[in-house]
């Protein structure tokens, strides 16, 4: 959707509409000089079968219309830019994909981790063939498990061969995805490089390594946001060594780095729900905001405005039957 509060191409075009006050100080002026003429006729009677059925409003909203026809018209000399969103055609994105022992729970069939592949790898085909992917394994010991590539195939192999881990360190794979996020390939000469962003995919507590929301800040200076998916239901559990533990996603510290990175957290406790949850957040970031000219839309208000004055100028000069 366009701004209704545009930048201009040509600002400094827009002095012409320092005459329109000017115009409409003169038109008062003109109507108290008009009214002075008027009290030397005393036979009204007859100066009203002279003008005929004229209404004093509709010379008014003649005057108004061409008066914001002016304005339109001086707009539009301006170059007037609108803000539309437009699908990126570059950007990196580091898929972080939870590999932890809580990820084998079965509350979301056939379990956390193959449910996780299915639905990642279906974003991931639905991604631009222009965006560059990676991917990053979140467990104790994180790691990049593919470099940022448009290969979607070496892509999807890595995806299926990741395999449960132990531990959580939260803070070292967002440190991971920002490693990825370096290895980009340079775009060509002069183009600036292509905008980041990380999905994060857990469904545990960090365990390891350092306060994942230090490792938020780097991400945030470096204007990498990184959009979170808490997955799993609070309900889920995980039988280790005899042992049930309850593996319910950390709402609050996945909310918190999607926070500190200016981005997004939601929620899904189901395939079906992270599916929608990759759809909601592609929809964020996928797009961006680009200038555009819209001169036309401002020429189109001005000729409404003109046509709207001609007919006012057409009901003052017509002489209706009565």
């Amino acid at each position: 959707m366009f701004d209704w509060v545009p930048d201009f191409l040509s600002p400094d075009r827009l002095w012409v509409l320092l005459a329109l006050p000017l115009l409409a100080i003169l038109y008062l002026v003109l109507l108290r000089l008009k009214k002075r003429v008027s009290l030397r006729f005393t036979n009204t009677g007859v100066l009203g079968r002279v003008v005929g059925g004229q209404r004093r409003w509709t010379r008014h909203v003649a005057v108004a219309m061409s008066l914001c026809s002016l304005v339109a018209l001086g707009l539009a000399w301006a170059q007037p830019l609108g803000t539309e969103l437009e699908r990126r055609e570059r950007a990196t994105v580091v898929m972080v994909v939870d590999t932890s022992q809580s990820m084998q729970a079965t509350d979301v069939d056939p379990n956390r981790l193959d449910a996780a592949k299915a639905e990642a790898q279906a974003f991931i085909n639905d991604l631009p063939d222009s965006y560059n992917v990676a991917l990053v394994s979140l467990s104790g010991a994180p790691a990049v498990r593919m470099p940022p590539s448009t290969d979607r195939g070496a892509l999807g192999r890595a995806l299926q061969a990741l395999e449960l881990e132990d531990g959580t360190a939260i803070g070292g794979a967002i440190d991971e995805a920002l490693g990825a996020v370096a290895l980009a390939p340079a775009g060509d000469d002069g183009e600036e490089p292509a905008p980041a962003m990380v999905v994060l995919l857990s469904d545990g507590t960090n365990t390891d390594g350092e306060d994942p929301a230090a490792a938020a800040r780097r991400a945030a200076e470096q204007e990498v946001p990184i959009f979170t998916i808490a997955y799993g239901t609070e309900n889920g559990y995980v039988d280790i060594d005899g042992n049930r533990e309850s593996v319910a996603p950390d709402l609050e510290t996945l909310q918190n780095i999607a926070e500190i990175t200016d981005a997004r957290a939601v929620t899904a406790d189901s395939a079906e729900s992270l599916r929608s949850a990759y759809e909601e957040l592609e929809s964020t970031f996928g797009y961006e905001e680009v200038h555009k000219p819209i001169t036309a839309q401002y020429a189109f208000a001005a000729l409404g405005f003109a046509i709207v004055a001609a007919l006012g100028a057409v009901m003052m000069a017509a002489r209706w039957p009565k």
